[in-house]
């Protein structure tokens, strides 16, 4: 690949002749066959509030900037505050299984000019972990992001110690970029921050990957895959 030089002799970036400012993100329901993402709202507190209290402990929210809410009534101004919330924009996952509510995800750092913007705020309770809903949550926002609103990037940041979230990124396809050092103090600890990223000219291929593994064809008579999601994704170029 040429290097495009200016006149200084000082390398440029790869131009964008038809490149223009990409639309606003609109909370709209975003459905799929197993869950539907729609705005958090203060009538999803009860549900969120029983599936992040069907454990006993608070393993769960180790990484999470908060702790986890005590009472419904807790839960209930936490959920509202995020229903206001422009960025972070906020959604409930609900199970069509059980109608209910069983997570939370956020998209942030929306920034339009740049066509850039980051999954965040993930917050999975045990009843969505390791199910459909979980990987299609993601391939939703991740469809929203690429193949509606036309972004060029999308992020996901998590604790440099989180191995759960680091695992899950990888998994989904996102590339890891780096380590930013000491970027945030959380619960009075140091959290060194790792990030992740897919780009619109990754998106396809990791598309019809998530497509595949997440098709009727790919489970067996027990539900399960019959193909893991790895196995099904691009190989990553060798460094």
């Amino acid at each position: 690949m040429t290097t495009e030089l200016n006149i200084y002799g000082q390398a440029l970036g790869k131009e964008l002749p038809d490149w223009h400012s990409r639309g606003v993100l609109k909370k709209v329901p975003l459905k799929g066959d197993y869950c539907l993402l729609e705005a958090i709202d203060i009538k999803h507190s009860r549900d969120l509030f029983d599936a992040w209290h069907s454990i006993d402990d608070e393993r769960d929210w180790t990484y999470f900037h908060i702790k986890r809410p005590i009472t419904i009534k807790q839960c209930d101004h936490y959920i509202a505050s995020l229903a206001t919330s422009a960025d972070p924009s906020f959604y409930a996952v609900i199970n069509h299984a059980t109608d209910k509510a069983v997570g939370s995800v956020a998209l942030q750092r929306i920034d339009p000019e740049n066509g850039t913007i980051e999954i965040g705020w993930i917050n999975w309770s045990p009843l969505m972990k390791r199910t459909l809903c979980s990987t299609e949550a993601i391939f939703l926002l991740l469809s929203y992001i690429f193949d509606t609103l036309q972004y060029r990037r999308c992020a996901w940041k998590c604790d440099s110690l989180h191995e759960s979230a680091i695992h899950s990124a990888q998994r989904l396809g996102f590339q890891y970029e780096g380590t930013f050092r000491q970027m945030q103090v959380s619960k009075g600890r140091n959290r060194d921050v790792r990030w992740y990223s897919i780009t619109d000219g990754e998106w396809p291929l990791i598309r019809r990957a998530m497509s595949l593994w997440l098709s009727p064809a790919n489970l067996d008579e027990k539900g399960k895959q019959k193909q893991r999601l790895a196995e099904l994704m691009p190989q990553k170029p060798e460094k």
